[in-house]
């Protein structure tokens, strides 16, 4: 051994005993050292040199507000969840009298059965009783200690045995002999007073004691109550063999003696009609990991698939899991009325009714200022979903609705008495007027928007579209709903989808401040059908039964199905049920309402004739033609209409002229207010270059003043560069 190894080894020894000393509570060691320490490398071990892997903490002033923030915390609260709710308190109460009264209705009917087996019990009951009372007479529980005694040759303890003996039988049969007396006297006096009934029910508890005393510990005399799944209670034992049997390995060791148990961070309990568990997985186990397995949890539960819902909880870590057993199968749950079925009305910047989660509690939607985008497989509650989004907005009699239902089976067909634009099939015809509506719509963005900036701020303080700027029609801000149903149709046409992904592009993404809401609804969400400028800029998506994590991603968003939003989970029963994103804080599972075609049909009259009182109907639901994609020159329009010798004209002015002129292109201007006249004129001559600005002129009643206008010489030189344009 050379010099250096010599050295190493004594450096080592003498680091071992000093970790040793400070392990033991050597009181030389300085108390801010830990006995856990690394040693980084052989220089650090030369040189004298320790490093900590834990370094001492040094409490701050605010330590201690953190550890009571964070103990505040985890109190439990004073009182249950459940009974914070009405309905919550209501459901738990229901489940408990379902439970009881069960349970008592079953033993009730088998009442005679237990009768039978107590009689036939009864003589081997009395035989016990018997062999016990002679026993204990006779001191024979005794007998082995006194055999010892003789079998030792121990005369004195013997003898003094059988004294204590023959003492202990003398008193018992004087007990007995008082006993027999009373009870003979008591027989006799209760058979000569006491009703008939009163010796029945006296024969009764005897032979019910005598049963229960010869029944055998290994044959109990009451059968053990089956309970079926929707009355029966979920325990932590279920959910940890449900969890075991997932076959997921970590979770198998976190069962085993060796591992770190599952946590539960709240007690089970009932919520609404089911339970809820609040489960912390083992230390690397996601949430994603048990929602690909909910056919095996529902095994492992001894429940039907549509009664087990696991979620993740975003605002926790990923491995916290929320475990909702129903007791019905949500499909099979009677579901809630739809809150407006019978009456009501809305409006679109409040949440709107639609549908119910797995508890039954009310799930409301805020269309104002989102988009939607519902995508499904074909026939499982996509287009039923969109109607009762519709029949709702209906039922607000300011907003304008336009719907194109393409599939062409008339699904939306009761909405088409309230609609601005409708149309339906996926004939040229419907997607030109699909298309020449997106038209309107899109021209309405830069309408509305200098209508908003040309507003004193009081009034459009966030410069967007208000409930106050809403029902001033004058104004022409109220809620505009596009809805279109099988968009793959229209998005995926030769001819008119790059028109159309154009338009709905822009106003997906501008239209919500300036009150206008897009709702899409596809069975085939492709980069194709579903141009992914407007998927990614939908802030509610609504996504049932898809087969693949594409399609399933596409509708809810990059990433969801890793993160176990999983619409592949739901099954051929799971019809009108789907993920919902945007509606809540975190993704949720919702059904929607069933609004089946009569019933819809007595909605939509009934939101026709709300409308009809506000005198908001238009377009085709007061009588107008639809819109069509007629073609036509606004320069050229604006020349026809003027002169040479208006060098300067107001917007305003020249709108009616062009109204005049050619009503079905221009007509809905007619409508509208001066400013916005003024403002809808602004907008289109903006997309040609024309400037608008401030103009000196006279109005009708000669009065000179300033007004938005333009140089009819600029929308000349406009028409003639766009003409000679290769």
């Amino acid at each position: 051994m050379t010099v250096t190894d010599e050295m190493h080894d004594g450096v080592v020894v003498a680091l071992q005993d000093e970790i040793s000393s400070l392990t033991h509570g050597d009181s030389a060691a300085p108390a801010s050292v830990k006995p856990t320490q690394e040693v980084t490398n052989e220089n650090d071990v030369l040189e004298g040199r320790v490093v900590l892997v834990d370094q001492p903490h040094e409490s701050g002033p605010g330590d201690l507000l953190a550890e009571l923030a964070a103990r505040r915390q985890e109190r439990s609260p004073l009182v249950p969840v459940w009974l914070r709710s009405r309905a919550d308190a209501l459901q738990v109460f229901k489940w408990q009298a379902e439970h009881t009264g069960y349970v008592l209705a079953y033993h009730t009917l088998r009442i005679p059965k237990y009768a039978a087996k107590l009689l036939a019990r009864t003589p081997a009951g009395t035989w016990r009783v018997l062999v016990e009372l002679v026993r204990w007479l006779f001191d024979l529980e005794g007998r082995p200690v006194r055999r010892a005694a003789v079998s030792k040759e121990e005369a004195a303890d013997y003898l003094a045995l059988s004294r204590q003996r023959d003492g202990r039988v003398k008193a018992r049969l004087w007990t007995v002999l008082v006993a027999t007396i009373t009870l003979v006297l008591a027989g006799i006096f209760v058979a000569v007073t006491a009703p008939t009934w009163a010796h029945w029910a006296i024969l009764g508890v005897l032979v019910a004691a005598a049963g229960l005393i010869g029944s055998p510990a290994d044959k109990p005399l009451l059968d053990r109550a089956v309970v079926p799944n929707h009355v029966r209670k979920l325990t932590s034992d279920q959910v940890l063999d449900a969890l075991g049997s997932l076959g997921i390995s970590a979770i198998n060791q976190a069962l085993g003696k060796a591992g770190r148990g599952i946590a539960f961070p709240a007690p089970i309990m009932r919520d609404g009609p089911g339970w809820r568990a609040e489960v912390d997985l083992p230390l690397g186990v996601t949430v994603a990991e048990v929602l690909e397995k909910r056919d095996k949890l529902a095994s492992g539960l001894r429940r039907a698939l549509g009664c087990v819902w696991p979620e993740p909880v975003s605002e926790e870590h990923p491995g916290r899991l929320v475990l909702w057993v129903g007791d019905q199968e949500m499909r099979k749950a009677k579901q809630p009325a739809w809150s407006l079925l019978k009456s009501g009305q809305v409006s679109l910047f409040d949440p709107i009714p639609y549908g119910n989660d797995q508890r039954g509690r009310p799930i409301k939607i805020l269309l104002m200022f989102a988009n939607v985008l519902i995508g499904s497989m074909p026939r499982y509650g996509k287009t039923f979903a969109l109607r009762v989004l519709l029949l709702a907005c209906a039922l607000d009699p300011l907003a304008e609705l336009r719907l194109f239902e393409l599939k062409g089976t008339g699904d939306l067909s009761a909405l088409e008495k309230v609609a601005h634009h409708y149309t339906k099939g996926a004939t040229d015809s419907a997607k030109a007027a699909c298309v020449a509506s997106l038209a309107e719509v899109h021209a309405e963005l830069d309408r509305r928007a200098e209508v908003i900036d040309g507003l004193p701020r009081h009034l459009a303080p966030e410069f967007k579209v208000t409930p106050e700027l809403a029902s001033r029609r004058d104004r022409g801000l109220h809620p505009m709903v596009i809805a279109i149903d099988e968009c793959q149709e229209l998005f995926a046409d030769n001819e008119y989808g790059e028109e159309a992904a154009k338009y709905a592009t822009a106003i997906i993404k501008r239209g919500p401040a300036l009150g206008i809401i897009l709702i899409l609804a596809t069975q085939r969400p492709d980069k194709d059908s579903l141009p992914k400028a407007i998927s990614a800029n939908a802030g509610i998506r609504i996504c049932l039964r898809v087969m693949g994590w594409q399609e399933n991603d596409m509708i809810l968003g990059t990433g969801m199905h890793q993160a176990g939003v999983k619409a592949t989970m739901f099954t051929l029963n799971d019809k009108g049920i789907s993920w919902a994103v945007g509606i809540a804080e975190d993704p949720i599972i919702v059904r929607s309402a069933y609004l089946d075609g009569p019933t819809s049909e007595l909605i939509a009259e009934r939101a026709y004739q709300l409308r009809q009182a506000a005198g908001t109907l238009s377009g085709q639901a007061s009588g107008h033609e639809p819109a069509k994609r007629v073609s036509y020159d606004l320069l050229a329009d604006i020349l026809t209409v003027t002169t040479a010798k208006e060098e300067k004209l107001w917007n305003s002015t020249v709108v009616d002229r062009l109204a005049d002129f050619r009503p079905d292109a221009y007509g809905q201007w007619a409508d509208l207010e001066d400013d916005a006249k003024t403002a809808t004129l602004t907008a289109r001559l903006k997309e040609y270059g024309v400037r608008t600005e401030d103009t000196w002129g006279r109005d009708s009643a000669g009065k000179g003043r300033n007004r938005k206008g333009f140089h009819r010489a600029d929308v000349a030189e406009a028409l003639r560069k766009r003409r000679v344009r290769p």
